[in-house]
């Protein structure tokens, strides 16, 4: 249903972002007074002191080494340029990406694991300072930042409000060269951040914070494909997995008015699958599984985290359907033309969102209440945390709470 015009026959999705669109949407924010929290919901203790303007020696939580264990640190953040947000962190999410890097589990093209390894991309906190020449933000108000927090600004993609596809290069917040320090950059498990205003997400009032943390990575990886492809009411929509990424692709997809379909190797999952709006809830475990529902979808979306075959699942797709994966990064197995041509299928993939996508994407959350369903942890249960990620026992996202 439009949120604007109550008409159940479209959904108000956003339009194609234009970065002037989402500043000037920012800046309006910007003029109102600090963002207040809904009651009972996770809120950030105002800050007690001016935060100045740096650099800072901050805590933070990290591994030594790869096998090792996670423990408190201290780590450097830069002095704030002139167009720099610092942002007093109050929860991180932890990403499957966050294990696998901590972990040293990806090869090339990925660079190798630097320690210590402070990881974090989902992160929501609170604005302490902010550089001379910021213009959205202002101390007090509620931010966050994802995965990304640099590109080149310069290229086709970049101008066109898609840095992640920046074709020099985007910049993770963590484990990747830091321009201004030196050596390498440091993520969310900390105390504070310093994020480029132009890679800083506005959180609208009334969100739980700490449930919104995952929409910084999990949501809008799942939400970018889906607007790209233009999911839209009544079309059928295959969600592969039911993790982190995968219940809030069920929510997305719901939220459009599409029929979702989950597909998932735990059968404890299927009644959430179906709590959270999905018409269907399958238990997969073999690709035989996948033939009853030959040339049925529009949409299938792969938000697990290890490869699968594709021609059992490029099977299940109407005409035309498209099937995209977001979870993965291994070579993809069983990709059969006679698969895809016989109905003019096709198999693609997608990376986040620009940042003005990012911010209409959070802002049309907040208008539908969509956020993660999470479990809020302490620091000293980070590692406890990876383990049950990685043997399927979240439900469905742990946030670091950094308060």
């Amino acid at each position: 249903m439009c949120g604007n015009c109550n008409d159940n026959s479209h959904t108000d999705a956003p339009a194609s972002p234009t970065r002037r669109r989402a500043l000037l949407a920012g800046a309006g924010l910007a003029a109102a007074a600090s963002l207040a929290v809904m009651p009972g919901q996770a809120q950030a203790q105002e800050p007690s002191s001016p935060a100045g303007n740096g650099p800072w020696r901050v805590r933070a939580y990290g591994n030594q080494r790869a096998d090792g264990p996670f423990g408190p640190l201290e780590i450097p953040r830069r002095a704030l340029r002139p167009n720099d947000v610092l942002i007093d962190i109050m929860y991180c999410a932890i990403c499957h990406s966050d294990i696998h890097i901590a972990r040293q589990e990806w090869g090339p093209p990925y660079p190798a694991t630097n320690f210590p390894c402070v990881p974090g991309h989902e992160i929501i906190g609170r604005v302490t300072a902010v550089g001379s020449e910021v213009t959205r933000f202002r101390p007090g108000d509620i931010a966050g930042a994802g995965a990304m927090i640099d590109s080149c600004g310069e290229c086709e993609n970049c101008v066109n409000d898609l840095e992640q596809y920046c074709v020099k290069g985007w910049t993770l917040n963590f484990n990747t060269p830091d321009k201004f320090l030196g050596g390498y950059n440091y993520g969310g498990f900390s105390q504070r951040v310093v994020v480029p205003e132009r890679f800083t997400v506005r959180i609208p009032p009334g969100m739980n914070l700490a449930a919104a943390a995952p929409l910084m990575c999990a949501g809008i990886t799942t939400f970018s494909p889906m607007q790209h492809w233009a999911v839209k009411v009544g079309q059928r929509v295959g969600v592969i997995g039911m993790g982190g990424l995968g219940h809030l692709a069920v929510k997305l997809a719901v939220a459009r008015g599409a029929h979702v379909t989950v597909f998932t190797s735990t059968p404890a999952k299927v009644a959430d699958a179906k709590k959270m709006g999905a018409r269907e809830a399958v238990v997969w475990t073999k690709p035989d599984a996948l033939k009853a529902y030959a040339n049925s979808f529009d949409f299938l979306i792969s938000t697990v985290p290890t490869s699968v075959p594709t021609h059992p699942i490029t099977g299940m797709l109407k005409l035309d359907g498209t099937y995209v994966i977001v979870g993965a990064r291994e070579p993809i197995e069983d990709v059969r033309g006679s698969g895809l041509w016989l109905q003019r299928r096709q198999v693609s993939a997608s990376l986040m969102g620009g940042m003005a996508e990012t911010q209409e994407f959070i802002d049309y959350c907040a208008r539908r209440n969509i956020v993660a369903d999470i479990e809020l942890i302490k620091p000293d249960q980070i590692d406890r945390a990876f383990e049950r990620i990685k043997t399927k026992d979240a439900r469905y996202r742990f946030v670091v709470d950094l308060t």
